[in-house]
C-alpha cells in the first residue's frame, strides 16, 4: 500500500481531494451534494479543457503561457461570427480552426526557428491579447444568441452538451497517449529529444502536433467560456493559462516533460475547482479567493513533497531494513571467542 501511493501521484492526490470534500462538509452541510457536484463540474470545464492541451505541450518538455490569450480571441472571433447572422456550426468550425492555426503559429516558432517555447508563447499572449483588442474596439461582445447558450445548460440527466464534449475530449486524449504509437511519441520526446531523433521519431511533428492541440482545446475552452457567461469580456482568458499549469503541476505531470497523465490533470482541475467552490460556500469574500487557492495549492505541494519522502523511506526501510544482534558484554564475547576458537595439537612426547 505504501508503495502504490508512493509511486502514483493521482490516488495520493485524490485521496487529498477526498478528504477535502469530507472536511468542507462538516464545516458546512449541505456543501456534499449532487447539486455542488454538478456546479464543480460546469465550473472546471474552461480550465480542464485548456489544462488538457497544455499538458500535451509540456509532455514534450515545452510551456505554453499563451493559451488564455488563444481562448480569448477564439471567443472573440465567436461572437463577432455569431452576432453577423453566421451559423452556429460554421462559427464553431472557424473558431477551433483559428485556435489550431494559433498552436501552429507556437509550434513553427519554437521547432524551426528555435525560439524557447517560454520566450515565443509569451510573446504570442501578448499578439494574440493585442488582435483580441483591435477587433472589439476593447469592447464587450454581448447579446449573444441563445442557441450558443443552450449548449452550457443542463439536459434531463443533470449535464450539458458541453460537458459531454469535454468528456470525450479527455477520453480520447487519453486513448491516445496511452495506446497509440504517435501518443507515446509525446513521451519519448520529452524525455530524451536527441534519443528520440535516433530512433526514427519525427521531433519537429511532434512538438508542432501538441501546440497544435494545445490551441484547438483552448479554442474549445473559448466556446465553452463563451456559452456559460452568455457575453465575452475583453478580459477573457486572461490568467487561465497559469492556473492550468498549476493543475499539471499538482496532477503529477512534470514539467521537465516526458511524465504526466490525463487522470492526473483531471483530478488536479477538480481539487482546484472544488476549493473555489468551496470559498463561496462558506461565504468567504471574494478577495480572499486568490490568497486561500494560492496557501492551499502550495500546502498540498509541499505536504505532498514530504509525506512522498517519508513513504519512500518507511518502504526502504522495509525492504533492505537487518535486525541487528542483540549487544553483549565484552566479558561475554571474550568466553564465546576462545571457546569458539580450535586448540593446538599437543606434541606426541616420549
Amino acid at each position: 500500500m505504501l508503495d502504490f501511493f508512493a509511486r502514483n501521484r493521482v490516488a495520493t492526490l485524490f485521496g487529498v481531494t477526498v478528504l477535502a470534500f469530507i472536511l468542507i462538509g462538516m464545516a458546512a452541510p449541505g456543501y456534499l451534494s449532487l447539486s455542488t457536484a454538478s456546479v464543480i463540474t460546469s465550473n472546471s470545464l474552461v480550465l480542464m479543457t485548456v489544462a488538457l492541451g497544455t499538458m500535451l505541450v509540456i509532455l514534450t518538455r515545452n510551456i505554453d503561457v499563451s493559451c488564455g490569450s488563444v481562448l480569448g480571441l477564439s471567443a472573440v472571433i465567436l461572437g463577432l461570427l455569431l452576432n453577423n447572422n453566421v451559423g452556429l456550426v460554421p462559427a464553431i468550425i472557424i473558431c477551433l480552426l483559428c485556435g489550431a492555426l494559433a498552436g501552429l503559429f507556437n509550434g513553427l516558432l519554437v521547432t524551426f526557428f528555435n525560439v524557447p517555447s517560454i520566450i515565443a508563447t509569451l510573446g504570442t499572449l501578448g499578439l494574440f491579447r493585442g488582435i483580441m483588442l483591435i477587433l472589439t474596439g476593447g469592447k464587450w461582445i454581448e447579446e449573444l444568441p441563445q442557441s450558443l447558450k443552450f449548449l452550457a445548460e443542463n439536459g434531463s440527466i443533470g449535464i450539458s452538451v458541453l460537458t459531454v464534449v469535454v468528456a470525450i475530449a479527455f477520453v480520447g486524449v487519453w486513448a491516445f497517449t496511452r495506446y497509440t504509437r504517435f501518443g507515446r511519441y509525446f513521451y519519448a520526446v520529452g524525455d530524451n529529444r536527441e534519443a528520440a531523433r535516433h530512433l526514427g521519431i519525427r521531433v519537429h511533428l511532434v512538438q508542432i502536433s501538441a501546440f497544435v492541440a494545445a490551441g484547438t482545446l483552448a479554442a474549445l475552452a473559448g466556446i465553452i467560456f463563451a456559452a456559460q457567461i452568455g457575453f465575452i469580456p475583453n478580459q477573457a482568458g486572461n490568467g487561465v493559462e497559469l492556473k492550468a499549469i498549476a493543475a499539471n503541476v499538482l496532477g503529477g505531470v512534470s514539467l521537465l516533460g516526458g511524465s504526466g497523465s490525463v487522470p492526473g490533470v483531471f483530478v488536479g482541475v477538480i481539487f482546484m475547482t472544488s476549493i473555489d467552490s468551496a470559498l463561496v460556500f462558506l461565504k468567504i469574500p471574494a478577495f480572499w479567493n486568490d490568497f486561500i487557492g494560492g496557501a492551499v495549492l502550495l500546502l498540498v505541494l509541499l505536504l505532498d513533497g514530504r509525506v512522498r519522502i517519508a513513504v519512500e523511506k518507511a518502504i526502504r526501510a522495509k525492504r533492505y531494513g537487518v535486525h541487528a544482534p542483540a549487544p553483549t558484554s565484552t566479558a561475554t564475547s571474550a568466553r564465546k571467542i576462545a571457546s569458539s576458537t580450535p586448540k593446538p595439537a599437543q606434541e606426541n612426547t616420549q
